[in-house]
């Protein structure tokens, strides 16, 4: 569900996209110069290098993320998943789960609607199982990515703060900067449970000074020492230095792209805010403060006569007086410069366990007002571990430098070319456009991309090992999880399939089933339901076991959207089932809402003597499909009356909460393969946090049945 802003709300929301999104992006000003060069580059390579951190800002951040890829959202998410999620909707490109593909609304254009060349690509991937493959796990591959940049980029940001006391006391040692490095970390992610929007607004004064001195000082710059420098808006001096330096032009790529380093987060966000949000908070305000900071420390570097000012480009073009508030700003904007990955992590992992690769854990909603906004504490924690450990091992950030970088141009290339499928399926442009976007912007990632690769034995191996990892254990869990789901399908049948009344007007299990008769168990069992239609797998099994059934049955259904609450009037949708005295209830249900609590049965009861005394109620009993078209009813009455009252004697006896335990093992006969990821598979889930733990239910009530699937 998509939120649109505006005014004072919009506004508040682009404060904090510029607190949590451009704190990365923005603090690239303290390194990229001395990252791109080894010694004082001329006049002529500093041009050239300007004019290729202006063109990359332009049409890398401003025109390909700012203005076209932050459209390809999915229901207002961001990132390569979301993007492939998209794709999904658009085209048959991937299996669903079966408890939730209902809930998807699928938008597949008619064929008479695309042009020949758009519905060819679309049937291309539909009949290929290879491209289905290949764009699952380059979907997949992206979030990966994205999350080992998460670990690295807190670690690099805040060890580049601290080690930035060094202009200040030389003598400092390396333990005491990677200790205070360290302990800012820990506290970093200690302070994560506040939520973006505190955090964002927090955040936002800092990094808006930050950006503000950058404006400051490039102006000054800029109009104190050389203005010439802006001759580099020209696309041709970028040009011309490929051609001077060759092989060393393109090898010095690897520095320039840290002024963009950032930008995958500002896609992955986008759920945590909004486009118009993003569009307007960098456009207005940190794109313009980012070019001058670049082209003021150029017009300084230009002119300096110590030839060292390269070495470090901010601190050693500050003007007069400012070196120690601008060392003050600089640390505290590196240090929340971390909160975009951390923010990003956030929003994929919730992708991608939304679309079941990955175990469901434990998510928290931060806000009332902004619905993607979210805290999810094992991830929190898995990445503060990660990043601390990488602080004490690389220990400086040049060796960190080294693994930095490969993944966001590895993103940037991915998104390219799925935005180029969005383009064709979803857009329905012509061909001819998505051609010349993909030529311009695939060059421009692959000439990034093959240059930074030079990197991977000096570092950068680790991110892109870690990100292996993390796509191997999506991968394997959506390849579980399918497997499951064909397991569970045979179970899966209308209530009529199950059981059927008998010529004693008894109730018994179908022959597919035994045949037995099925007796009543005195009072209400409710039946955790996870697909919502159909009859609940732990119902099945708990009937085939004990040929019994609860007097009174409730099939309860949870159905969470992305909204903070759902009003009580819309909450509820509850209907009849063929299996006597049986109800399936389904409770929409906001982020907000407490729904599982101990008063869960006595809600129920309450909602279903509602429903049965409603005319909803009455149509249903009555069976017509109008009952004011029908012959009235004289035993209506009495047959409610009495339908009340073995709800009332149920609920006066006892009531039992009744989950499904399902165990999984592999079918005899499996192949060597299959059987060991499967194994994993299985292992994962035994471990993974179990269904029952979040329920706020009475524990004396409720009783877990178990029951075997074979995979």
């Amino acid at each position: 569900m998509v939120q649109e802003y505006s005014g004072w709300f919009l506004a508040w929301l682009a404060l904090q996209s510029t607190g949590v999104i451009y704190g990365d992006i923005g603090t690239s000003p303290l390194y990229v110069y001395s990252s791109t060069f080894s010694s004082n580059p001329s006049y002529d390579d500093l041009v050239g290098a300007l004019s290729i951190i202006i063109w990359t800002l332009t049409l890398i951040v401003t025109v390909k993320y700012v203005c076209i890829v932050l459209r390809a959202d999915d229901d207002g998410e961001g990132g390569t998943f979301a993007v492939y999620s998209l794709l999904s909707r658009y085209a048959r490109i991937g299996g669903q789960d079966p408890n939730t593909a209902r809930a998807i609304k699928l938008e597949r254009y008619l064929s008479t609607d695309m042009k020949p060349t758009n519905k060819g690509v679309r049937n291309f991937l539909e009949g290929s199982r290879a491209s289905k493959a290949i764009l699952k796990i380059v979907g997949v591959v992206g979030v990966a990515l994205i999350m080992a940049d998460g670990v690295l980029t807190p670690a690099q940001s805040v060890l580049g703060s601290i080690q930035g006391l060094k202009v200040v006391a030389p003598n400092i040692s390396t333990g005491t900067i990677i200790g205070v490095t360290c302990a800012i970390l820990i506290l970093l992610f200690l302070i994560q449970p506040f939520g973006t929007s505190k955090l964002g607004t927090t955040y936002a004064p800092v990094v808006i000074i930050w950006l503000m001195f950058n404006l400051c000082f490039g102006i000054y710059n800029l109009v104190k020492f050389d203005h010439t420098v802006l001759k580099a808006f020209s696309p041709y001096f970028a040009g011309y230095y490929f051609v001077r330096n060759g092989t060393d032009g393109w090898r010095s790529l690897g520095g320039i792209l840290l002024a963009f380093t950032g930008v995958e987060a500002l896609f992955a966000d986008l759920g945590a805010f909004s486009r118009r949000a993003i569009q307007l908070s960098w456009i207005c305000f940190a794109y313009p403060c980012l070019l001058f900071a670049y082209i003021g420390q150029a017009a300084y570097i230009s002119k300096d006569v110590t030839q060292t000012a390269y070495s470090n480009p901010f601190f050693n073009t500050v003007p007069p007086g400012m070196l120690y508030p601008s060392l003050v700003i600089a640390i505290l904007a590196t240090v929340v410069a971390s909160q975009a990955m951390i923010t990003s992590s956030f929003q994929l992992l919730s992708q991608v366990m939304r679309l079941s690769y990955f175990p469901h854990i434990k998510m928290i909603h931060t806000s009332k007002y902004f619905h993607g906004q979210i805290y999810i504490p094992m991830a929190n924690w898995l990445l503060m571990i990660g990043t601390v450990i990488v602080t004490a091992v690389y220990n400086n950030t040049t060796s960190l430098g080294n693994a930095y970088g490969v993944c966001v141009v590895m993103v940037t290339f991915i998104t390219t070319c799925m935005i180029s499928l969005v383009a064709l399926i979803i857009w329905r442009l012509h061909f001819t456009i998505v051609l010349a976007f993909f030529i311009v912007f695939g060059t421009l990632d692959g000439l990034y991309l093959s240059s930074v690769l030079t990197k991977v034995p000096q570092g950068a191996w680790f991110t892109l090992l870690l990100a292996f990892i993390l796509s191997t254990i999506f991968i394997l869990w959506r390849y579980g999880k399918e497997q499951q789901w064909k397991a569970e399908n045979t179970d899966r049948f209308q209530p009529g399939q199950l059981m059927k009344k008998n010529e004693n007007g008894q109730f018994r299990l179908t022959d597919a089933f035994g045949g037995a008769i099925v007796t009543n168990i005195s009072g209400i069992g409710i039946f955790f339901d996870k697909a919502g239609d159909l009859v609940p797998l732990v119902y099945a099994n708990f009937v085939r076991k004990f040929e019994a059934s609860p007097a009174v049955s409730i099939f309860f259904h949870m159905r969470h959207l992305p909204t903070p609450s759902i009003p009580e009037a819309q909450r509820y949708i509850i209907s009849r089932t063929s299996i006597p005295s049986c109800y399936r209830v389904i409770v929409r249900s906001g982020y907000m809402d407490d729904i599982i609590t101990a008063d869960l049965a006595r809600m129920l009861v309450d909602q279903i003597t509602l429903y049965i005394t409603s005319n909803q109620g009455r149509v249903s009993l009555a069976n017509p499909v109008n009952i004011e078209n029908s012959a009235p009813d004289p035993d209506m009455d009495a047959r409610i009356g009495a339908e009340l009252l073995a709800l009332q004697n149920a609920q006066s006896q006892q009531t039992v909460y009744i989950v499904g335990k399902e165990q999984m093992r592999i079918a005899p006969g499996t192949n060597i393969v299959r059987k060991i990821l499967l194994g994993v598979f299985l292992w994962i889930r035994e471990n993974a946090r179990s269904k029952i733990v979040g329920l706020n239910i009475p524990m004396e009530q409720l009783v877990e049945v178990g029951f075997v699937k074979e995979i």
